[in-house]
């Protein structure tokens, strides 16, 4: 399997465990990368990987388009590519957060840009816990900044475990509607 945009390889445990080999790839300012490579240019032969995971990665690249058809070239016949990225969120450059994203947006994004078998694309969270999500992260970076980081941490715990029952017990809240906030989605193509 193929981690595209690899980070610190947090994935890799996930994947090893359950007998996959893992291959990381980012760019050249990534030590913990097997592969270095653009996204539009993965320095491996066309249907490579079974599997190819692109976790929050697409919102920081200048032409997700090109990323998209590189995805869809290195995975195999009848392989899978699973993608999350924002919805709503906030800015963070790292280095640099080009893109937010809609469910109709991802969907049109991988439907112009390769010949995929069938596309899903499924909100990761409702309204309430993505709201409660912002606002944690308002209140965890408020006490950063006065040097009393962890008084955050029972407030950002409660309001995420309250978003969260809440988008539980009141299904309209995880539907993507007019109105609605998601903060990640969650896409799977299969080729």
């Amino acid at each position: 399997m193929l981690d595209f945009g690899c980070g610190d390889r947090r994935h890799e445990s996930l994947f090893t465990a359950a007998g996959a080999s893992y291959v990381g790839l980012d760019g050249p300012w990534n030590p913990a990368a097997d592969l270095v490579g653009a996204p539009d240019a993965v320095p491996v032969p066309d249907a490579s990987f079974a599997v190819v995971v692109c976790t929050q990665t697409l919102e920081h690249l200048p032409d997700p388009a090109a990323a998209v058809r590189e995805l869809h070239r290195v995975v195999q016949p009848g392989g899978c590519v699973l993608v999350s990225t924002h919805g709503t969120a906030v800015y963070h450059p790292n280095p640099t957060d080009y893109w937010r994203w809609t469910g109709p947006g991802l969907e049109k994004l991988f439907l112009d840009n390769a010949d995929w078998s069938s596309i899903t694309v499924t909100p990761g969270q409702g309204t309430a816990a993505t709201t409660a999500m912002l606002a944690a992260y308002y209140i965890d970076l408020a006490c950063k900044r006065l040097h009393v980081r962890p008084l955050a941490v029972p407030f950002v715990y409660s309001l995420n475990l309250a978003g969260e029952a809440l988008d539980r017990a009141l299904p309209i809240l995880r539907r993507p509607i007019p109105g609605s906030l998601t903060a990640t989605f969650h896409i799977e193509a299969r080729r």
